[in-house]
């Protein structure tokens, strides 16, 4: 029975912008069709049918009777018959899904033949080698994806063919000794259980039920997985006349791309195989030659090639990987689709195109994507270096790194800070660690997630890291760590890949990365194209340099914290922090303050005529102290009734004193500034005295001070009073005029639904989106993603962990009020987010639908969130 609904088209019938429908290898199919190239004639089952496949039972046979029908359209196209016994039709039936899944799933050649249409074939070609060829590259194609029989088990009889005639290609295998090869391979399909079918009917029906069924094998669903291609897109069917580049001399097969897929240079770029089919090319057993060479094998079908090759590029407006076959001198183009293409790749055919107006400039931004930029900013593993993996944690921070196993970063600093290459390998890694992080070539820790401290600080470094690898089991004594059976000790060797997060054992080769002057045109046309502006998370001089010729405008986060972090500063900050007096504190925080004057100076100096945004002390002070267990081993040692016992007995009184059961929710951010506002005071005066004395030197110095962790409406006032009343002392003092800002940060759910209240006093709102997500939800990211974010994922609870991508359901929709009820009060106030989201390109295209003025992200992500700026504000990503 012939169903009503249309699921059949013949090429004619269709076109490019049907690719939903057609899948993209039946639109293009038909795309070339309707402009008049050399397609052979075909038709195409939709992606429709496919979704109807798995939905009804036996929905082949409802349709049969339009296939059928489709099949005679064609013979009447090609002059053949499918199934005769004089000059038959042969077909290939392959997959095509909207989105392009190389190698995923299946295809069957030269289908229609037995032994009546082989003979048939080699009687109207003139040569039975060519027949027999044909004939048992089918049974095994044939065999191996619809019947489901080991192709191993052919191979074996192939090799053994070549043995016999004495031959070392397949090629050069004689009539004769194909004709038993293809006996011997009907005998494997029976010695499997199954009967070859020798119907051509019964075998077309038998192969598209093939590739339906190939759109849920496990590596489908696993590609699809990885790049993020949707279930529900399903594949088509193409069924096509059969053209062969096995005849002879004057045939041939090949793939060509019409720029380098490598560089970008325009120039074709491909190889082809004289008297070959196409999975010859593929599959390694002929030296393919470099299409250059086509222009004198076959001077005409080059020339013709090399025309049609420029005119589907110009059509299509985007560089094309085309596959054709020559018979008998006359070419065929049997697919053409955009070329898949390297990172750099990507950016210099983007660029030249626009130059030669192929394109217009939204078009070039939106040709390159997020993830290609990451990709040409860290160096990379070299793609066909072979390499045996030890372990696989998460992918924290990308790009490639080699160095030496070392356990310790007081010693990660001692020899990193030598030139010597080193990878910091720890099972977590805290503040104290910042200077071997820093000094290392990458990092692994064995527990930790996405965010982890070892994955933010690798980013703002921009350092590879693997994180959460929970399989490498540390022992730090010792200094080794296992997995499994194998041991990895100090000073092994390791290369982490912190875009795939791969752990290897050994030295591999890297790729330096591109940065070349197509990127950066690439980039300034995204920047004129985005709404959103992109600052960057910088809290050195060196930062700030960096995230400005990456093309930063502004900085949208400096943690003082980083600044008390260097060797000198530590024993000061302790000091300050043990202190039991007001006085003792402030004697210790005036020398802090010279040092973050002089960090402020450099900052300020980089990024002159830019805001930045320096947020106040953040983090609980016991932070700042060594841990208890330290401090004991350390007394331990020292005489009991010495001054140096009694210094750090008072230490660990003063830790023990501040020691919290949850620090994230404890004594911390503007608590710390309402409690002892000597802190904040001292470093309000570091920032205003910068500010000023640059200004004096006719430097334009924006600087926006945050305060953290603001829930009241009091503690907004209060802090802002405070700054307040130094910068006006101080500016008044200096004879400059100074513009300044004064603001908070969303971090907390209830900062958010009070920000109407906030507004009074904030002049801008920055949402801190790593501890929103984790006040939001009640996860401790760290905690979450060592231990269940993964399988939340798995288990579909949450698409994309919410700590790498925004959850816009709940902190987005927290950002959204944060948004709406700052503007109600105050319609200019300026809106940013600084979390480890505004890296992200699915974040920041929220940020961009709330109409925010600013990301701000790790230098290293500037980048690529400048590009997701663009394509967001383009629509291509949402």
């Amino acid at each position: 029975m012939r169903t009503t609904k249309k699921y059949i088209y013949d090429f004619c019938e269709g076109s490019a912008d049907m690719r939903t429908l057609l899948g993209g290898k039946g639109a293009n199919l038909a795309e070339m069709s309707r402009i008049g190239l050399p397609v052979p004639p075909g038709f195409i089952i939709t992606t429709e049918a496919c979704h109807k496949y798995w939905e009804e039972k036996d929905f082949i046979a409802s349709i049969w009777e339009d296939v059928q029908a489709a099949v005679a359209r064609v013979e009447k196209l090609a002059g053949k018959k499918f199934g005769a016994s004089v000059d038959p039709l042969l077909v290939s039936v392959r997959s095509g899904a909207p989105v392009s899944m190389p190698g995923m799933m299946d295809t069957i050649l030269n289908l229609g033949l037995n032994d009546d249409t082989v003979a048939a074939l080699a009687k109207s070609a003139g040569d039975e080698r060519f027949a027999y060829d044909s004939y048992r590259r089918f049974i095994q194609m044939f065999s191996d994806v619809v019947l489901g029989v080991d192709i191993v088990k052919f191979e074996e009889r192939l090799a053994k063919a070549r043995e016999n005639a004495g031959v070392k290609a397949d090629y050069q295998i004689p009539a004769g000794e194909l004709k038993k090869l293809v006996a011997d391979y009907k005998e494997i399909v029976k010695e499997a259980g199954r009967e070859f079918p020798t119907d051509p009917w019964k075998q077309l029906r038998l192969a598209i039920d093939a590739v339906f069924r190939s759109w849920n094998t496990p590596r489908a669903i696993t590609y699809r997985k990885i790049n993020k291609i949707p279930e529900e897109y399903g594949t088509a069917v193409n069924v096509v006349t059969m053209v062969f580049g096995n005849l002879g001399d004057d045939c041939g097969t090949g793939v060509c791309f019409t720029r380098s897929p490598s560089t970008g240079e325009n120039k074709l770029f491909g190889e082809y195989l004289i008297n070959a089919q196409g999975e010859d090319v593929v599959a390694g057993i002929r030296t393919p030659v470099p299409i250059a060479a086509l222009e004198k094998d076959m001077p005409e079908v080059y020339r013709e090639f090399h025309r049609i090759a420029k005119l589907l590029e110009k059509h299509y407006r985007d560089a094309q990987d085309i596959e054709f076959t020559v018979e008998r001198g006359k070419l065929y183009i049997l697919q053409t689709r955009n070329g898949k293409r390297t990172a750099a790749a990507a950016v210099r055919v983007a660029v030249e195109m626009l130059h030669e107006g192929l394109i217009d400039e939204a078009t070039a931004v939106s040709r390159v994507s997020p993830e290609q930029v990451e990709q040409l900013l860290h160096p990379q593993i070299d793609a066909k270096a072979k390499h045996d993996v030890l372990v696989k944690g998460l992918p924290a921070s990308p790009g490639a790194a080699v160095g030496r196993v070392v356990f310790d970063a007081d010693e990660a600093a001692e020899r990193g800070g030598k030139g010597e290459a080193v990878v910091l390998v720890r099972p977590e890694t805290t503040p104290d660690d910042i200077h071997g992080l820093f000094a290392s070539q990458g990092v692994l820790t064995s527990h930790g997630g996405m965010t982890s401290h070892a994955a933010v600080v690798a980013r703002g470094l921009g350092k590879p890291c693997v994180s959460g690898a929970e399989a490498v089991k540390i022992d730090l004594a010792a200094e080794t760590f296992t997995v499994g059976d194998v041991t990895v000790k100090k000073d092994d060797i390791l290369t982490l890949d912190g875009s795939s997060g791969e752990v290897i054992l050994g030295k591999m080769a890297l790729m330096e990365p591109k940065f070349d002057e197509n990127f950066r045109e690439l980039l300034a046309t995204a920047d004129k194209i985005a709404k959103l502006h992109v600052w960057a998370n910088a809290d050195t001089p060196e930062d700030a340099k960096r995230a400005r010729d990456f093309g930063a405008k502004g900085i949208g986060l400096c943690r003082t914290e980083h600044m008390f972090m260097a060797a000198e500063r530590i024993p000061v900050m302790e000091a300050m922090v043990v202190a039991t007096t007001k006085e003792e504190r402030v004697a210790q925080l005036d020398k802090l303050e010279k040092m973050q004057e002089e960090d402020f100076l450099g900052i300020f100096e980089a990024m002159q005529g830019l805001p930045v945004t320096i947020r106040l002390l953040d983090p609980p002070l016991h932070e700042f102290l060594p841990k208890i267990p330290e401090l004991e081993k350390a007394l331990a040692k020292r005489d009991p009734n010495g001054a140096e016992a009694k210094k750090i007995s008072a230490t660990m009184a003063r830790a023990r004193e501040l020691h919290e059961q949850n620090p994230m929710l404890g004594f911390r951010g503007c608590r710390l500034g309402m409690i002892y506002p000597e802190i904040y005071e001292m470093q309000a005066r570091a920032i205003f005295n910068a500010a000023c004395k640059l200004t004096k030197r006719g430097l334009r110095i924006i600087p926006d001070i945050m305060i953290p962790l603001v829930g009241t409406e009091f503690e907004m006032k209060a802090m802002r009073e405070l700054v307040d009343g130094v910068g006006a002392k101080i500016i008044e003092e200096s004879g400059v005029k100074l513009e300044y800002l004064v603001g908070t940060m969303i971090e907390l759910p209830r900062a958010a639904l009070v920000a109407d209240q906030l507004a009074k006093y904030a002049q801008f709102f920055s949402c801190g989106t790593n501890d929103l997500t984790q006040t939001t939800f009640g996860y401790s990211r760290d905690d979450a993603e060592g231990k269940f974010l993964a399988e939340y994922v798995q288990m579909g609870v949450f698409k994309e962990n919410p700590f790498a991508q925004l959850d816009r359901d709940g902190v987005g929709a927290l950002m959204e009020i944060a948004a709406a009820k700052g503007r109600s009060v105050r319609p200019d106030i300026k809106l940013g987010i600084c979390g480890e989201h505004g890296g992200n390109p699915s974040s920041i295209a929220f940020c961009n639908k709330l109409g925010l003025n600013y990301v701000s992200c790790s230098p290293f992500r500037v980048p690529v969130a400048r590009l997701s700026a663009a394509l967001a504000a383009l629509g291509a990503i949402k």
